[in-house]
């Protein structure tokens, strides 16, 4: 034996590892000294990150063959997608499946029908029915993206091939508006209150019929609603004799007239007052009058109130449109064109004063727009003279 390694402080001599001289095995372990363990080495192989496969892939090369086959399925699906985009692209009825019939919940209180003129096809003219949109309305429907509008262009484009059923070239909501404000007195604030009004879910319609067919309300039948409870209150009052604490002398103008609070009232004043009354106007005010803009334009009904297109009932509440707030000298001017009071009920109530002192026998409404920003503005018309207070 060695008689080195029996000393107590000797070493053993290094093995040299692998190929490598015992110098540079020297290095490369004062090098691991200094960075620290390198602890991959401690990994097993099993635990080597690896990408889990799950699932039969379409197109995958396999080491059983069929290869070749994946490849052409796959160049095969390329070219088809090619072709599918190097097609040529048309707008014609076929492609679009535009409809001809009005179909959906829009229509139900949006446009009117109207008969026109059409050519059939033996070449002979026939009147057929078809719905009309207003100008707003249109707009609105554009403006939502539930619209697509085409405008008639003369363009012959018989020899462009896909462009030999195109009608007219689509319109941009832009277009929209540039082509229809202005048209049947449709200014940009107008629209503005229909299209509020219409996100909150009113139904608006005009006023003033901007053609024949335009379905309005109609006003022999208002006035038969607003007589019949009047004449059946009269009857009931005059046959029970009910009490009221605002008339306490039970009689009647048709028995006693001179001898009620509205005759003995009405003999008292020396000057005539009420709405019934007309206002004496100059002539430059009537011919102001007859050009004044501020006229009612939109008829407004609430949400849940039940609306038939081809019969509308009464409105709910009627609008004016103006730019900024009128002169008060307009207001007597709206009044009359009402059609009926607001608080209309199907049967008499006991009259309560102070109720319609309050909000007034008649309301109108008015819509200022200010640079886009609207604001709604209630007037009642107010009745003191039909309630006599002692």
């Amino acid at each position: 034996m060695d008689d080195s390694l029996e000393i107590p402080t000797a070493l053993p001599p290094k093995a040299p590892l692998g190929d490598l001289p015992p110098e540079v095995e020297d290095e490369q372990s004062s090098d691991e000294e200094d960075g620290g363990l390198d602890w991959t080495k401690l990994l097993p192989p099993s635990a080597r990150p690896v990408i889990p496969k799950r699932g039969e892939k379409e197109f995958e090369p396999r080491g059983a063959g069929g290869t070749n086959l994946q490849q052409h399925v796959l160049d095969r699906a390329r070219s088809a997608m090619f072709q599918t985009l190097r097609s040529t692209r048309t707008i014609s009825r076929h492609c679009t499946h535009s409809r001809y019939v009005a179909r959906g919940i829009h229509f139900s209180n949006m446009g009117h029908s109207a008969p026109r003129s059409v050519l059939g096809e033996d070449g002979t003219e026939k009147m057929q029915k078809r719905l009309e949109l207003l100008p707003e309305e249109a707009i609105y429907l554009i403006e939502r993206g539930s619209l697509f509008c085409w405008k008639q262009m003369n363009l012959d484009i018989v020899q462009i091939p896909g462009l030999s059923e195109v009608e007219g070239s689509p319109m941009s909501v832009q277009q929209a508006f540039s082509e229809m404000i202005g048209k049947e007195d449709l200014t940009l604030e107008k629209f503005q209150v229909y299209a509020y009004l219409k996100r909150l879910g009113y139904v608006v319609t005009r006023a003033n019929p901007p053609d024949p067919y335009y379905p309005l309300p109609p006003p022999i039948l208002d006035r038969l609603k607003a007589f019949f409870p009047l004449w059946l209150s009269t009857v009931s009052q005059t046959l029970f004799g009910s009490f009221n604490w605002w008339r306490p002398i039970c009689l009647t103008r048709w028995l006693h007239h001179d001898k009620n609070y509205s005759s003995l009232f009405r003999s008292l004043r020396f000057m005539s007052s009420g709405h019934s009354v007309p206002l004496k106007f100059s002539e430059s005010v009537l011919e102001a009058r007859n050009s004044t803009p501020y006229r009612i334009f939109y008829n407004l009904y609430k949400p849940s109130t039940p609306f038939k297109k081809s019969a509308p009932p009464p409105p709910d509440f009627q609008i004016v449109v103006i730019k900024t707030l009128p002169d008060t000298k307009i207001f007597p001017w709206f009044f009359p064109s009402i059609t009926r009071p607001v608080a209309l009920t199907p049967w008499p109530r006991k009259p309560n004063p102070f109720v319609t002192l309050k909000t007034g026998k008649k309301i109108i409404i008015i819509a200022a727009v200010d640079n886009g920003n609207t604001s709604f503005f209630r007037f009642g018309q107010g009745e003191f003279s039909e309630w006599p207070m002692l």
